[in-house]
């Protein structure tokens, strides 16, 4: 078969050709996301630790702390969610392998303004947000600002209020504690902070502090285990309890926040607390209750999976 040469009908080929990496480009990847460790340098310089390792739907993982790292998710957790979701871990400023910021800045709008430049920087249009613990708190304020970029949204024993987390952590680690007078413990007319900070020793040199987050020493020592890798020399731990960003009450963002949301809670988990989710009010949402503690990927590491997975069935192709 003979093919004419039309010069309007190339043009136009070679128009679109050129015009195509553009269109692409501010839409999304056209082309799925490498793996690796790419350099990811923020707007004020500092350079985030960011590791991209799976196939599947891209997924950030909001990491813990405040102040841990992504090291000990990616280790337990990763195994579990890579074959489906291409998962990229990345450390908030002041935490494990990213950068300290010379001018403190770790304000809950420079954590979710990371998080945004982190997925211009990857050319993704959206993506799925993870979030373990304190991770919660950034996660769901990302959501809530930048729903268009958010294909669903999971949240992984996640805190969305500080002061009910407090609360749990005082009256549960009450029940474990010996303490020869409980009763300063439980007066309420002390502020929750300064009778926190009174028990906090007391499990500590009771080496019963785990027993809030897990249902065996097992667990605890395989955490331990993973973090050994963390440089340890991340400032934000040093400031995210006291930074007044923290400490409101994010679950009232959560009916605004319209994207398929999965909430896995432990029924173990007197850190957090057992009963903490009941508090999310996000519209479309499904909750996944293990009988596990604080870090259920590790304890149920399968029962954690099924839930992502017929999570990541129901899943639209596209949010609303």
């Amino acid at each position: 078969m003979a093919y004419s040469f039309r010069p309007g009908y190339t043009y136009a080929l070679l128009l679109w050709a050129l015009l195509l990496p553009t269109f692409l480009l501010a839409g999304g990847r056209s082309t799925p996301l490498a793996n690796g460790t790419p350099t990811i340098t923020t707007s004020d310089g500092l350079k985030l630790y960011t590791k991209i390792s799976g196939q599947g739907i891209p997924c950030v993982f909001v990491h813990g702390g405040p102040g841990a790292w992504s090291g000990m998710p990616e280790t337990l957790a990763g195994p579990s969610l890579e074959d489906k979701l291409q998962v990229i871990w990345y450390d908030q400023r002041g935490s494990g392998r990213s950068a300290n910021d010379p001018n403190k800045n770790y304000s809950l709008d420079r954590m979710v303004q990371d998080m945004e430049e982190l997925r211009q920087q990857l050319g993704l249009d959206t993506w799925v947000v993870m979030a373990h613990s304190f991770g919660g708190t950034i996660a769901t304020e990302y959501a809530a600002r930048y729903p268009q970029h958010v294909r669903g949204l999971v949240l992984v024993n996640s805190t969305l209020s500080l002061h009910e987390a407090m609360k749990s952590t005082l009256t549960n680690g009450l029940n474990f504690v010996t303490l020869p007078d409980k009763a300063p413990y439980l007066d309420e007319s002390k502020p929750l902070d300064e009778r926190f900070g009174m028990l906090m020793p007391y499990l500590s040199e009771q080496n019963i502090w785990f027993k809030l987050q897990y249902q065996t020493e097992a667990g605890h020592q395989k955490v331990t285990e993973a973090d050994k890798g963390n440089p340890g020399t991340g400032e934000f731990g040093s400031y995210g309890f006291s930074l007044p960003d923290y400490r409101k009450d994010f679950t009232a963002l959560t009916p605004q926040i319209k994207v398929p949301v999965l909430i896995i809670t432990g029924a173990k988990d007197y850190a957090v607390g057992p009963d903490h989710y009941k508090m999310f009010r996000f519209p479309n949402q499904q909750v996944a209750q293990l009988q596990t503690g604080h870090v259920p990927f590790v304890e149920q590491p399968e029962a954690f999976r099924k839930a992502i997975l017929s999570y990541l069935k129901k899943l639209p192709r596209k949010s609303a």
